[in-house]
């Protein structure tokens, strides 16, 4: 009963203090671009095993030193650096996620020279996306999404790598599916293979094609043949807009879907019922899972598909609505241990 009285009168507290409390969490824009800063400026791959002066650390990365400084202590204040003495500053704690060459990928997330902070830096035509309903992309960046990944090829070959990222949802993706009737995966919109290598690894019997647009492609066609499998693959570099290449028995659209509206995702989705043909299955494989799995994942990323590209998160009948408008049936769904949605579908006349 006290609990609850004290929380009404914290509900109905109009003092700034408690909209402070309420809002201020919500609304800091200095800590995010501290830590996007840091990790841009690679200050944790400056940072020896032992503590760092700043005017070292400023002379290593080319900064102000008394600006670093200021950046480091809020940065410490919020437990992600320390200063073990005044103006010596350590790369413990979390500060080690923020490497270069840490596992978790972290930097590119955060790196506002890379897609992962330019993709965040979208957010600050946000105001324009929810006036107009069109995304921001373009009217921060110059031109709109895919068209400037297409134009800066350092972004592009970043987006890939982000996109590349989290092995372990790769192989909870792969193993969302019983691969053990096909013969031939066409991945449509696969980047640079990261899921298709997956797929390969676990089915040695099946084979590929790999099909986005050509520099991708020719990325995708390195990666492969690092990891031993070129020789189970064929490339086509296209448009998946265009017709694609028929003989498949899979034709795969991971986390391709949500990147377009409505109107588009019916387009990429007739190219491959026409490929699969009576005999073929279109596969779809999207997270993180519908909005009743996890409303807040789901929110987040509905509104950045918009600000991104136009794109948006759908639930199940969304997809079913979408596989009817392109010629397709929904045969099949189920949900992985890590929330990706896959979604089997033939041909409707099948």
């Amino acid at each position: 009963m006290i609990g609850s009285l004290c929380a009404m009168k914290e509900f109905h507290d109009d003092s700034a203090p408690a909209a402070w409390a309420a809002l201020g969490p919500l609304m800091d824009l200095v800590t995010p671009m501290a830590l996007r800063v840091a990790a841009t400026l690679r200050i944790a791959d400056l940072i020896d095993d032992d503590a760092v002066g700043v005017d070292a650390l400023a002379e290593r990365s080319g900064t102000d030193a008394d600006a670093l400084a200021r950046l480091l202590r809020h940065l410490v204040a919020h437990g992600v650096f320390a200063e073990p003495e005044p103006g010596r500053f350590s790369a413990g704690g979390p500060a080690r996620f923020l490497r270069s060459d840490h596992p978790a990928g972290m930097h590119a997330s955060l790196d506002l020279d890379g897609f992962g902070g330019q993709m965040d830096l979208a957010f600050t035509g946000l105001l324009h996306t929810v006036r107009t309903g069109e995304p921001a992309w373009e009217t921060v960046f110059g031109k709109p999404f895919w068209q400037y990944l297409a134009d800066e090829p350092h972004i592009g070959a970043a987006f890939d790598a982000t996109m590349a990222t989290g092995p372990e949802y790769f192989a909870d993706a792969a193993a969302g599916y019983d691969w053990t009737n096909a013969t031939h995966v066409v991945d449509v919109g696969g980047g640079i293979g990261a899921l298709l290598a997956e797929v390969l690894n676990k089915n040695h019997g099946l084979r590929a094609t790999l099909v986005d647009l050509p520099d991708t492609v020719r990325r995708g066609g390195r990666y492969l043949a690092e990891r031993g499998m070129a020789g189970r693959c064929e490339f086509a570099g296209q448009s998946f807009f265009d017709p694609l290449p028929t003989g498949g028995d899979i034709y795969l659209l991971s986390h391709v879907v949500h990147d377009w509206s409505d109107d588009e995702a019916v387009a990429i989705l007739r190219r491959c019922a026409e490929a699969a043909g009576e005999h073929g299955r279109v596969l779809i494989i999207e997270g993180p899972g519908t909005a009743n799995a996890d409303p807040a994942a789901f929110a987040e990323m509905n509104l950045r598909m918009l600000v991104l590209a136009g794109g948006r998160q759908r639930e199940l009948d969304d997809y079913r609505a979408l596989a009817g408008a392109s010629g397709l049936r929904v045969t099949d769904t189920r949900t992985t241990p890590l929330g990706h949605d896959v979604i089997e579908c033939v041909t409707a006349r099948e």
